[in-house]
């Protein structure tokens, strides 16, 4: 009878351990808990934000995250690599609904207009600022990581600039012998005045929306006075 009861009782037990395990949810692999991933990109944010690249090391960040070193390095090899998953994770997020003015085929004034207004707030706000401080700060150590940093952010955007301008050049709107030249006097116009002041910290706060505005707007109007097709 005892042995019996063992049996079965040893047999419903396996048969309750495997439907568990069936029913259990796989577990992620190392290195892809997205929840885990994005607390080790907020801890090295603020502690970015707050020491600066070359101060902070990757002690530091597995404090402020509070995850073990073991994890940290799961997830990121270096500092580095940290550092340009972060810029690139807020990249994301900060410019994800900039460009959809340059894929207008309205009026070439009021697309310029939404899109440097909408390029000039973010950036001369203080997450991308910090940025390329840093960045700046580290070139010609680690021109590897500046160069990343310049192909997926300013690159980017200029390529899609240059595009809106080829189109209204083909649209015999626009008389532009060079439109890569074009474009990068076009991106000036959009920040004139405010960029490097708040690169060098001469500017305090991000510019006002009004100020953007209206320097955009003059921007715009300068550049279309001396490229657009009468």
């Amino acid at each position: 009878m005892s042995s019996t009861k063992s049996s079965v009782v040893s047999s419903t037990t396996a048969s309750d351990a495997d439907f568990m395990e069936a029913e259990r949810p796989s577990r992620l692999g190392a290195g892809q808990d997205p929840a885990k991933r994005q607390q080790i990109l907020e801890g090295a944010n603020r502690v970015f934000s707050q020491m600066g690249f070359d101060a902070a090391s990757m002690n530091d960040i597995t404090r402020e995250a509070g995850v073990s070193k073991g994890t940290i390095y799961v997830y990121f090899d270096s500092k580095e690599e940290l550092f340009m998953e972060l810029c690139n994770h807020y990249r994301e997020i900060l410019f994800a609904d900039i460009y959809h003015s340059l894929e207008s085929d309205g009026d070439i004034r009021d697309a310029l207009i939404e899109f440097g207004t909408a390029l000039a707030t973010v950036v001369t706000s203080d997450v991308v600022i910090r940025a390329q401080r840093v960045v700046i700060g580290v070139a010609e150590r680690m021109p590897s990581m500046s160069r990343d940093f310049y192909e997926r952010g300013p690159k980017r955007g200029q390529a899609l600039m240059r595009a809106l301008l080829e189109k209204h050049v083909a649209a015999g709107r626009l008389d532009i012998a060079d439109t890569e030249l074009a474009t990068y006097q076009l991106a000036d116009l959009f920040m004139s005045g405010m960029f490097k002041k708040r690169l060098f910290g001469c500017m305090d706060r991000a510019p006002s929306q009004e100020l953007i505005r209206k320097t955009v707007t003059s921007g715009v109007d300068l550049f279309l006075k001396a490229y657009r097709r009468p």
